[in-house]
């Protein structure tokens, strides 16, 4: 009895006297512990899938959850300490979201600075709890606010398809505004290129649209220098480049592509052997947004003397390819009633059976919309995806003419001249959008491919009169392409799965084998050497030749800086890659056209 009323006693004095009691922090150093576990490994072990997406944002606000109930039930601090610094810590949490730049939003924040601010204030909590208490209480508000601040004073530049982040303060220039100020007062307007209207003729050496003449990024015909200590590629030119993620269209001595200017979207005609501007046709609009910046994600198509460019606000827009003379224009955000998606329209316009095919995404009938070449005029329209940053696909099976569409409903299959649906094979990916290209095989095979853990199926498709049947073959999520687009040779496939390159069998859907970490980049196929062409995401050229044995790298060297997911170009002798910020040629030993 006199030791519990001696205990109770000394409990009164210490309460009377302002000794604080030890708060509980155990609880809140086991979550930060399990969070940053957790983050590592999903950042080590499944770069750039669907888990790893959901793990970044979700964490965050289950960290957050967790803390705030230790906080409050179950820290032992004072209750005063308890409710102001929830108060305080949502109040600057969110005066410092206001004060943000324009690309650190919400997801952002969520994803980056919580974890960073709710990560100082438990360990400020750990060091600072013997603290006298107006003191403690001013170094929480101080961990808050460098917390909080840091991401104030910086500028969220993107992404790389691994969701790795790149930051620069705010008040540095970024790539864009570096490449408008080298601009000159006056670009080369349609108007002004006059001199070189002359008709332009595609050939068998030239790159016309998207991925090549079949969209399926594979050089025929030519055989290039396989030696590079020999013979490397000679570098003719390197420019600046506005925003975007647009590729090259190649017809004789020009180069087409797009790009962001400040507020307007450009088609860009381009010398080939020099890299100058020869025209530019310029519209009002400018798509954005945190993961991939700003600019068209579209290539510009060649058909028959004009240039057909899709903007990632949807302007579609068909231009004489010697002058950028508009002919017409449309929206296909008007015209489909689709806003534009998360990442922006980007579909590279295909021309065939005398319309030209886009896709918007808007479903119910309106995802995919056909436009008379010539006139511009709406012909039909039809497709029920609306999940896709694919591009319509030209197949030939027997005598038909046929259309792919790739989403998130499967894959579809249209007439091109009336939009009567043929076929469709129903593949939901719940959300995950579609963005490589079919991948046709022959014999009436074609593979669909989905990133985010989704992986890759095998179609086999026959026709008697009018009936279409549709054979589900092997599925495989050995190959899981993202917004990388895959080539095969000989019965095999080559691209990325993730960020590292792979072969597969594509008879069985097996891995061959795995490596060469190399991003999230894309790839050529020179077919008549069985030689690959990647363009990795940090811009590096890598000449590998297509063994299904092994993984055999033989040449590589830098083509330019900074974050690359545009598809490279090999025509004309030339190859041509570029990215957000930079452009440049190469001059490729070849013999053939």
């Amino acid at each position: 009895m006199a030791t519990a009323e001696s205990t109770r006693a000394t409990a009164v004095e210490g309460v009377a006297s302002g000794e604080r009691r030890a708060p509980r922090l155990w609880p809140a150093l086991v979550l930060l512990v399990i969070y940053w576990i957790a983050r590592v490994a999903v950042n080590t072990l499944a770069p750039g899938t669907f888990g790893q997406f959901l793990t970044l944002f979700y964490s965050p606000l289950l960290l957050a959850l967790g803390l705030a109930i230790w906080w409050l039930a179950f820290s032992r601090l004072p209750w005063f300490d308890r409710v102001w610094a929830v108060g305080w810590l949502i109040l600057g949490g969110g005066l410092a979201l206001r004060l943000a730049h324009a690309s650190v939003g919400v997801m952002a924040f969520v994803i980056y600075a919580l974890p960073v601010a709710a990560t100082a204030i438990v360990l400020w909590q750990f060091l600072a709890w013997r603290w006298p208490a107006g003191l403690a209480r001013i170094g929480l508000v101080a961990a808050a606010v460098l917390a909080w601040g840091y991401f104030d004073l910086v500028r969220l530049e993107g992404m790389e398809g691994n969701f790795r982040t790149a930051w620069s303060w705010r008040w540095n220039p970024t790539a864009e505004e570096v490449y408008l100020a080298t601009l000159p007062a006056k670009a080369a307007q349609p108007a002004e290129a006059a001199a070189v209207d002359s008709p332009l003729e595609a050939t068998a050496a030239d790159w016309p649209e998207f991925r090549g003449p079949q969209r399926d990024g594979v050089v025929r015909g030519v055989r290039i220098a396989a030696d590079w200590q020999a013979s490397p590629p000679k570098e003719l030119w390197k420019k600046r480049v506005g925003p975007g993620w647009s590729s090259f269209a190649v017809v004789g001595d020009r180069a087409f592509t797009q790009e962001q200017r400040g507020e307007e979207e450009a088609v860009v005609c381009l010398a080939l052997e020099t890299g100058e501007p020869v025209w530019a046709h310029l519209d009002q609009a400018r798509f954005w947004e945190a993961v991939a910046g700003a600019g068209p994600r579209a290539t510009p198509t060649f058909h028959a003397g004009r240039i057909y460019a899709l903007g990632a606000s949807g302007k579609l827009n068909c231009l004489e390819a010697a002058s950028g003379k508009r002919i017409w224009t449309r929206d296909i955000a008007v015209d489909s009633g689709a806003k534009p998606p998360m990442w922006g329209f980007a579909s590279s316009p295909l021309v065939i059976k005398g319309v030209v095919i886009v896709i918007a995404g808007a479903g119910n009938g309106k995802s995919v919309l056909a436009y008379d070449a010539g006139t511009g005029e709406p012909k039909w329209m039809g497709g029920s995806g609306t999940q896709t940053y694919s591009s319509a696909h030209r197949w030939a099976i027997g005598e038909r003419q046929l259309v792919l569409v790739a989403s998130d409903a499967g894959l579809e299959a249209f007439d091109p001249a009336s939009g009567q649906l043929a076929w469709k094979h129903d593949w939901p990916t719940g959300g995950v959008a579609r963005i490589v290209q079919p991948h046709i095989m022959g014999a009436g095979q074609v593979l669909l491919g989905t990133g985010m853990g989704v992986g890759t199926r095998l179609l086999t498709v026959s026709v008697e009169g009018d009936d279409w049947k549709v054979a589900e073959g092997w599925t495989t999520k050995d190959l899981k392409p993202y917004y990388n687009d895959f080539v095969s040779q000989a019965g095999f496939g080559y691209g990325f799965d993730g960020e590292i390159f792979l072969c597969i069998d594509l008879s069985t859907g097996k891995r061959r084998w795995k490596k060469g970490r190399y991003g999230f980049g894309q790839v050529l196929l020179v077919a008549d050497q069985g030689l690959l062409i990647v363009l990795s995401e940090r811009g590096e050229v890598v000449l590998l030749q297509a063994d299904p044995e092994k993984h055999r790298e033989l040449a590589k060297f830098q083509a330019i800086a900074g974050k690359t997911w545009n598809h490279p170009v090999l025509a004309r002798g030339k190859l041509l890659v570029r990215n957000g910020e930079e452009m440049a040629c190469f001059a490729v030993a070849t013999e053939g056209p």
